[in-house]
């Protein structure tokens, strides 16, 4: 247990180590076009037809399982 917090503990350490503090230029960009928005209602559209499609899936998954 003590070596699995120290390996936690050093992870952590060594990842803000790499951590970079320019905010990246396209980011920039696109916040400054407006598009960023456009990005992320693709994206929350994207992550809203998955979600839709498991649920759907799944109902059908159950509705086979209740006929065996």
């Amino acid at each position: 247990m003590k070596k699995v917090s120290i390996s936690i503990i050093l992870l952590l350490l060594s990842l803000s180590a790499m951590a970079q503090e320019n905010a990246p230029e396209m980011a920039d960009k696109f916040r400054a076009d407006g598009k960023i928005y456009v990005v992320v209602l693709v994206l929350a559209t994207i992550f809203a037809g998955i979600i839709a499609y498991l649920i759907r899936l799944e109902r059908k998954i159950s509705k086979l399982e209740k006929e065996d």
